[in-house]
């Protein structure tokens, strides 16, 4: 015998997650241009490089299609070889995943039970208090200090035994900051070895400042560092969702245990391979990148004097309460940038010409 209906139905879902805020990608720039009557827009909103797949790319996807009704490698054995060899590590210590985020994600759920804390800088990455949250684990935001980086005496002042794992963005997404080693060498000495620290290293390769580490290098035969890489960004496959970590073997297998089977496809290992034999090709999207990120960096400054120093493919407009009206000036000539209300404005690196299109719109909206 069924019950009667009440008049409120029976929510079915956690009330929790109404006050979590949905993770905004960038706006559709074929949206934008039949919104405005224009021929294009320019997306200069999601990070990524402008410079379409790597050479090979579209090959090896095109024949791992062939295979789309076979299950890929769930272990991904012939990628993670491929990435121990690149990167100089066993890999048992690799697991790979659908983006960087992803695995983030999984680190929360192989070592967060509800009411643990997880704690991170702010502003940061704006995944991490939906990973947080979504995990049961409690966020512990650490203010950015007046740099727009990382307070890290401050963050390292905020672990408690209830701390279970720290979120370092190196380069800081999305202010562009970057912390130095003699910093980094202080922070983990200060945490100890009882609280994972996980160095998320997106833009890694965007990096030239010689001071700011590279965490598989320098940290990641530490017992408690996880570094988490991706290959959407400077490897050009944002669209295919793929990234690792380079941990303890433990670690890692624990990570692996709990990711999604089957979640690194067969077309994204396929892609990543291909990828991976163009490192030159790579180095040198870098550093066109890195050199349009300066001449960006120094017309903006004119406009905004205190845009900080960026290490990744982005700049930093810290616009604070005029964010937000900026950024929808921008549209209005054609220009998707990513505002974060209340904070600032991130700014993508595009190619010249859009590169210029955004100064051109930012001189007019300031």
């Amino acid at each position: 015998m069924t019950s009667p209906r009440s008049a409120e139905p029976q929510r079915l879902t956690r009330a929790d997650l109404d006050a979590l805020p949905n993770y905004v990608p960038g706006r559709s720039p074929a949206d934008l241009a039949r919104e405005l009557g224009l021929p294009e827009a320019i997306k200069l909103a999601s990070n990524e490089v402008p410079y379409g797949p790597l050479p090979g790319v579209v090959e090896a996807v095109t024949e791992a299609v062939t295979g789309a009704h076979r299950y890929p490698d769930m272990g991904v054995v012939a990628l993670r070889d491929a990435l121990a060899q690149r990167y100089g590590v066993a890999p048992d210590r690799i697991a790979t995943g659908c983006g960087s985020v992803a695995l983030c994600e999984h680190l929360v759920r192989a070592t967060c039970l509800p009411g643990d804390e997880v704690l991170y800088s702010w502003r940061s990455f704006e995944a991490y208090p939906i990973i947080a949250a979504t995990s049961g684990a409690t966020s512990v935001r650490v203010p950015n200090d007046a740099g727009h980086g990382h307070d890290l005496d401050a963050m390292a002042a905020a672990v408690t035994d209830r701390t279970r794992i720290v979120l370092v963005c190196n380069p800081n997404n999305p202010t562009g900051t970057s912390l130095r080693r003699a910093q980094l060498d202080r922070f983990l000495d200060a945490v100890g070895e009882d609280v994972l620290v996980v160095l998320d290293e997106a833009y890694r390769e965007f990096v030239t400042d010689a001071d700011v580490p590279d965490g598989i290098e320098t940290y990641a035969d530490r017992p408690n560092v996880v570094v988490l890489r991706t290959l959407s960004k400077a490897w050009g496959l944002a669209g295919l969702r793929i990234g690792f970590l380079v941990g303890q073997p433990a670690v890692a297998a624990a990570v692996r245990k709990v990711v999604t089977p089957f979640s690194t496809s067969l077309v994204a290992q396929a892609a990543a391979l291909a990828a991976l034999g163009q490192e030159d090709e790579v180095r040198r999207r870098c550093a066109l990148v890195v050199a349009e990120r300066e001449r960006v960096t120094e017309a903006v400054r004119k406009l905004v004097p205190d845009v900080p120093n960026s290490q990744a493919n982005f700049v930093w407009l810290p616009l604070h309460d005029r964010a937000a009206a900026f950024g929808a000036a921008c549209e209005a000539r054609g220009v998707i940038v990513r505002p974060f209300p209340g904070d600032g404005v991130r700014v993508t690196i595009g190619t010249p010409a859009e590169n210029d299109a955004f100064l051109a719109a930012a001189e007019s909206a300031l």
